[in-house]
This record gives C-alpha cells, sequence and structure tokens, in this order.
C-alpha cells in the first residue's frame, strides 16, 4: 500500500521542527500566559491546583496538533496509480531458413551443428516477443515448417522438433531455401521483413539458382541475413550409412560457398557472418538481434489522488476546539 504513497513537497516538513522549539518555550512561559494577581497574603484563600490548571496546556497541546496537521497538509500527501500501455509502433516479420541436410550433423559445433543452431535460435526468438517469426526448413529441397506468426510457443516448438531426415531429397538448395522464405513474407504488412539463411555448404541442388531468390528478395524489400557454418579445415561428419542406419562419421574438408552469401547479403542491405564454433554462433545472433529493434512505444498514465484536504479539515477542527474552549470552559480561569 505504501509503494504507491507519496509526499509532492515533502520539504515542508523541515518546518515540524518548530513544535519541539515552541514546546519548550511554552513550558517555560507557561506560568506568565495567565493573569496574575498579586496579594500580601494568601491567608484565608484556599491554595492548591484545581483539575482546571492541570488542563489548560490542552489548549496549547491542540494548536501544536493544528500546526503539525497543517505542515503535513503543505507536503502535499497523495496516492499515486501509475498504468502504463505499450504499443508496438514497427514490427518486424521474420523467416529463419535452416539447412537440414545431412552434413548438418558434423561435431564441429557441439552436440553438432543442427543442434546448437537450435538452440541459439530457440534464445533468439524468446527474445523477440513484437515480432511474427516462421521456420523454413531445406536440404535439396525446401518447404515451410511453420508460417510466419506471432505465437512464439508454436514456433519453439517446431523449431525443438526439427531433425534431420532421409525424406528431404538429399543436397543443399540454397536457392530453394531463400526463395521459399521470400514467398513467405513478400505479402507481409509489416514494416521491416528479414530473412536468416543459413548453411554449411555450397549450393548443390533445386531448380532456384540463389543469385534470382535474392533479386526477389531485394524487389520485396526484404533484408537477408547470412551465415556460414562450420569450422575451418575439416570437421568430424557422416560419410556413410552403417547396415543398423546409423551414420559413418570420418573427417572431410568444410566447404562453403562464402562469395555467394556474401553476395546474398550485399545486394539485400544485410550481413554476411562466419560461425565456427558455438560461441561465434551465439554471438551472430545477438547481433543480428540488437540491429534488428523493434520499436516499442510505452503510454504511462499517472492518477493522483490528494490526501491534504482531511488534514487541513482536522486542523481546523481542532483549531476551532481550542477557541470553543477557551472562550468558554476556561475564560474565567486565572
Amino acid at each position: 500500500m505504501l509503494s504507491n504513497f507519496e509526499f509532492q513537497n515533502p520539504e515542508f516538513f523541515w518546518v515540524l521542527l518548530l513544535i519541539p522549539v515552541l514546546a519548550v518555550w511554552y513550558f517555560y512561559k507557561r506560568n506568565k500566559i495567565t493573569a496574575q494577581v498579586k496579594i500580601s497574603s494568601l491567608k484565608g484563600f484556599k491554595t492548591g491546583s484545581g483539575l482546571l490548571a492541570r488542563l489548560r496546556p490542552i489548549l496549547f497541546v491542540l494548536r501544536l496538533l493544528a500546526i503539525a496537521f497543517i505542515i503535513t497538509a503543505l507536503a502535499r500527501p497523495r496516492t499515486v496509480d501509475v498504468s502504463t500501455r505499450t504499443k508496438t509502433t514497427r514490427g518486424i516479420d521474420i523467416a529463419i531458413a535452416i539447412d537440414v541436410s545431412a552434413s548438418m550433423l558434423a561435431k564441429d559445433l557441439k552436440p553438432n551443428r543442427l543442434e546448437a543452431l537450435k538452440n541459439v535460435a530457440a534464445e533468439f526468438i524468446r527474445q523477440r516477443p513484437n515480432d511474427r517469426i516462421g521456420l523454413i526448413e531445406y536440404a535439396g529441397e525446401s518447404y515451410t515448417r511453420t508460417p510466419i506468426t506471432s505465437d512464439k510457443s508454436i514456433v519453439l516448438s517446431s523449431l525443438n522438433d526439427i531433425r534431420y531426415s532421409s525424406i528431404i531429397e538429399g543436397g543443399t538448395a540454397i536457392g530453394m531455401g531463400l526463395a521459399t522464405s521470400v514467398n513467405r513474407l513478400k505479402d507481409s504488412k509489416a514494416v521491416s521483413k528479414v530473412i536468416i539463411l543459413m548453411t554449411d555448404g555450397v549450393n548443390n541442388g533445386g531448380f532456384i539458382e540463389p543469385v534470382t531468390a535474392s533479386e526477389l528478395a531485394q524487389e520485396f524489400g526484404i533484408k537477408v541475413y547470412t551465415i556460414g557454418l562450420g569450422t575451418n579445415g575439416t570437421a568430424l561428419s557422416p560419410v556413410a550409412l552403417r547396415p543398423d542406419g546409423s551414420f559413418q562419421y570420418g573427417n572431410i574438408p568444410v566447404e562453403i560457398d562464402e562469395s555467394l552469401l556474401k553476395e546474398i547479403a550485399e545486394k539485400t542491405g544485410g550481413l554476411y557472418f562466419r560461425a565456427t564454433d558455438n560461441e561465434s554462433l551465439e554471438e551472430i545472433y545477438d547481433e543480428i538481434n540488437k540491429l534488428e529493434k523493434t520499436d516499442v512505444e510505452e503510454f504511462k498514465y499517472t492518477n493522483y489522488e490528494e490526501m491534504f484536504r482531511p488534514l487541513v479539515l482536522l486542523a481546523g477542527l481542532l483549531l476551532l476546539i481550542e477557541v470553543v474552549l477557551r472562550n468558554t470552559i476556561f475564560r474565567s480561569f486565572i
């Protein structure tokens, strides 16, 4: 309750220091406040302090309380009710194109390229609460895993379910993956449209050339960030299938068509990145996250309820009681 209570002018509380000063003054001057009669002798008079004499200081106490309430009222006590409303003024639609070819099972990233990518992409998606995101899978062909949506739970669930599958035609059709992503974003009304395309190889499949797909992206105002995934040199990668269906691994050279990925990024206004390990992959997604910011406007509404009026009324009541007592009960008091 006190968390939304404040004093607008707390500096007035310094005036409260006058109250103990006034109390000390009254203590030393109390005998001179009332009228005095000097006579030569008190013989024949009943001596002793009466009840009114003992109660008279209550008048001064009432005045001090009234002063304290007035000072507190000047400090402007009030309750503050703050409500906020956010408005996304700039939305971004993002398509993440993921290479799911067999080479993505290479172990130069831990536990392998595909799993490392999924972990980093999941964190990226969680950090984009105001954007719509879709997933595209491609190998020798491509298809939409998840359409562009604002439901992050669906996107994250679909991302988690991505696996290598021999059902998809083998190879790496970069042009197909990019073209499918463009198709998902071309009709978007978002202010900014972005594709994050990742591959660990060279374009060796599909019937759409990557350059043609990048020209389509450029035409529809879609920015493409490309990521080359794989260590420098050789990597422990699948080279054959055993009779039981498991992969046999061997060290093979990592070949990434970096010139093509750079061309795609440059043509569409994006950037090219090279991820050689888990740490660099995380840094790349962090960098893209910083580059593609969604503008969120926050409106704050503050409602103040002033609390000084009851204090002023109470102070006035105390002063009234003092005046009434001074002019009735204590009027004839000597």
